[in-house]
C-alpha cells in the first residue's frame, strides 16, 4: 500500500499547479527543444538532443510522482484540528529552554515542509517529537548537535 500523503488545502493547490504547469507548459517546451535539436542532425554528438531527452525523462518522472502522490492525498481539515495536542496541521510556539528563545513552526506533511519558512515535517526529528504533545509540557528532540529541551508554549490552527 502506497504511503499516505497529508496535505494542507494550500500544499494541495501548490501540487495540483505544478503539475498543471509540467503537463501543459513544460512538455511542450521539451517537446520543442527536442524538435529543435533533431533539426541539427546526426544525433550521436548532439549535446541539445541528450540534453532535451534528459530533461524529458525528470519531467515526466516528476509527473508520475505527483500524479501517485495525489491519489494517496488526505487532506487535513482545519477545522477538525485541534489545539489540544499537536498534530499534523497545528501551528507550534515553542521555547529552546537552554537559549531562552521562542520559535514558531508549523506542523506540516513531508510534501510541504519548508524548514526555513517554519513549515517543519510530521517525519523529521523535531516534529516526530513534538506530535502528541500539550501546552505545558517539555519536549526533548534528539538532534546531531545533541538534545534540544524545549517547553511548548501554544498550540493553534
Amino acid at each position: 500500500m502506497a504511503k499516505e500523503i497529508v496535505l494542507t488545502d494550500e500544499g494541495l493547490k501548490n501540487l495540483e499547479m505544478e503539475l498543471e504547469q509540467l503537463k501543459t507548459v513544460k512538455r511542450k517546451e521539451i517537446a520543442e527543444k527536442i524538435k529543435v535539436a533533431l533539426s541539427f542532425g546526426d544525433l550521436s554528438e548532439n549535446s541539445e538532443y541528450d540534453e532535451a531527452k534528459n530533461e524529458q525523462a525528470f519531467v515526466e518522472a516528476r509527473i508520475a510522482t505527483l500524479e501517485a502522490m495525489l491519489k494517496n492525498v488526505k487532506i487535513l481539515d482545519a477545522d477538525e484540528l485541534s489545539t489540544e495536542e499537536i498534530r499534523v496541521g497545528c501551528k507550534v510556539k515553542l521555547k529552546d529552554i537552554e537559549f531562552d528563545e521562542e520559535a514558531l513552526y508549523h506542523i506540516v506533511g513531508s510534501t510541504e515542509a519548508d524548514p526555513a519558512n517554519g513549515r517543519i515535517s510530521n517525519e523529521s526529528p523535531v516534529g516526530k517529537a513534538l506530535i502528541g504533545h500539550k501546552v505545558g509540557e517539555q519536549v526533548t528532540v534528539e538532534a546531531p548537535g545533541g538534545d534540544i529541551l524545549f517547553e511548548v508554549l501554544e498550540i493553534s490552527k
